[in-house]
């Protein structure tokens, strides 16, 4: 096994082979990041709207929270087959990376509005009466009082979502999606050893988690409470 990672290494480490592997990651990082910042930002949205105890909103919370419910149980591999066949049927045109965005996007909302709302309802209930006894506002109370204190509960659950959702990506390869997974299955293809194929793979996938499990940790140990 050895004698052969060392027989074609020369053959593997080629300016091409290194270009389409660094687009894969790329491709990775770009699904991982669209996922992410717009899950937080529908997942506030979300944690915000259930957390509200206006009687007109009831049937909007009761949308959300069965919609986080449903896709919080539904395996992402599934997700990604009933949105591709789901927007087959409005548009043959869309590209595989919109689709696995879409999916990816319908998952980590659901995800990390638990997360979100976890950390919200962390906050005292009296703190938030006085803020209302101080006439603030439902947003300005939100952006002022709970979020500030809620973030020591959030980011630690949130990062290590991020950190398995990297992993997650890979299987929108099943679909055709070229990311790292992919290039590894289409090199392997090529008559490379899948030790030195899904050795680079994994290289790859600890360079894209291991920054954001350490900036996970650091701003843990900065918003801990002393």
């Amino acid at each position: 096994m050895l004698d052969r990672i060392i027989q074609e290494a020369p053959r593997f480490f080629t300016y091409y082979n290194m270009i389409f592997i660094l687009k894969a990651m790329g491709t990775t990082l770009l699904l991982t990041a669209l996922g992410c910042v717009t899950g937080f930002v529908f997942g506030f949205i979300i944690a915000a709207l259930r957390s509200t105890r206006a009687k007109v909103l009831l049937p909007l919370r009761l949308l959300v929270t069965f919609y986080v419910e449903i896709f919080r149980r539904i395996p992402f591999l599934v997700i990604l087959f009933i949105v591709m066949f789901a927007i087959q049927v409005i548009s043959r045109n869309m590209s595989l990376f919109t689709i696995a965005v879409i999916s990816i996007c319908l998952l980590s909302t659901a995800f990390l509005s638990e997360i979100i709302r976890a950390g919200v309802e962390s906050v005292p209930r009296q703190q938030v009466e006085a803020a209302e006894t101080l006439n603030f506002g439902f947003w300005r109370t939100q952006f002022h009082v709970v979020l500030p204190q809620s973030w020591k509960v959030i980011i630690p659950p949130a990062f290590a979502f991020m950190v398995m959702f990297i992993k997650d990506t890979s299987l929108a390869s099943q679909m055709g999606v070229i990311e790292l997974t992919f290039t590894g299955k289409s090199l392997m293809n090529r008559g490379f050893s899948p030790f030195l194929v899904y050795g680079v793979v994994l290289a790859g996938y600890f360079a894209l988690s291991y920054p954001l499990t350490r900036l996970g940790a650091y701003l843990e140990k900065r918003l801990a409470s002393s």
